[in-house]
C-alpha cells in the first residue's frame, strides 16, 4: 500500500472537503475503482467518481447521494461524484485490509480503500479492456503476488460471493497471471 497519507490534487480536495462539511456525522466510505487506482497507485487515466460499495452507518448512503452523487449540485460544479456500486465481487474478508490514505484529513468523511489484490479481484467478473489495464497497471506498481491474488481468489471469492460462472473466472484469473505476472519469452 502506498504511504499512509496521500496528497490530493486540488480538485479532488475541494471536492471532498466541501462533502466532509455538509456531511452532518461521520461516514465511513469503503472506496474502490478507478479513484483508488488513479489517486493512490499513479495510473494516469482521469476518473470522476468515487466508487464505493460499503458505507457506514448504513443510513448514510442517501444523505451521501444527496450531497454528492451523480445528480448532485456538487456534482454539477465539480464534475466529480460518488457513485455506490451495488453489484460487486470482492474477497470475503477484504475489510480487514482496508487502509486510510487520508487518514486525518477530513472531519466527517472517512475514505477507506481496498487492498491492492482485493481492488485487483474485484475487477475479475467484469474483465473489461479498462479493468485488465488497471490489474496490469497494479501488478507493477502495489506491486501485485500472484500467489496472493490465488489464494484469496480461492479462499475468499470463488465459495460464495463470486457472480457468474466460476470456470470463466479461472481462466481470467490465469490470463491474467500469465500476462502479468510470467516472464516473457
Amino acid at each position: 500500500m502506498p504511504s499512509a497519507t496521500r496528497d490530493l490534487p486540488s480538485l479532488w480536495q475541494n471536492f471532498l472537503s466541501e462533502v466532509d462539511r455538509r456531511l452532518p456525522e461521520p461516514v465511513e466510505v469503503h472506496c474502490l475503482g478507478g479513484f483508488v487506482v488513479t489517486l493512490l497507485y499513479g495510473l494516469t487515466r482521469s476518473t470522476n467518481d468515487v466508487d464505493y460499495i460499503e458505507i457506514r452507518p448504513a443510513g448514510a448512503g442517501e444523505i451521501l447521494e444527496a450531497i454528492a452523487g451523480p445528480a448532485s449540485e456538487l456534482s454539477r460544479k465539480h464534475g466529480l461524484h460518488f457513485q455506490h456500486v451495488t453489484v460487486a465481487s470482492v474477497p470475503e474478508a477484504y475489510t480487514e485490509r482496508l487502509a486510510e490514505p487520508f487518514r486525518g484529513r477530513f472531519g466527517n468523511l472517512r475514505l477507506l480503500v481496498v487492498e491492492a489484490h482485493d481492488l485487483a479481484l474485484s475487477k475479475l467478473v467484469r474483465n473489461s479492456p479498462v479493468d485488465r489495464f488497471d490489474v496490469a497497471h497494479l501488478a507493477k506498481t502495489a506491486p501485485l503476488n500472484p500467489e496472493v491474488l490465488q489464494t484469496r481468489y480461492r479462499r475468499e471469492l470463488r465459495p460464495g460471493s463470486l457472480l457468474g460462472d466460476p470456470g470463466t473466472h479461472d481462466r481470467t484469473l490465469q490470463m491474467w497471471i500469465e500476462s502479468y505476472f510470467q516472464p516473457h519469452r
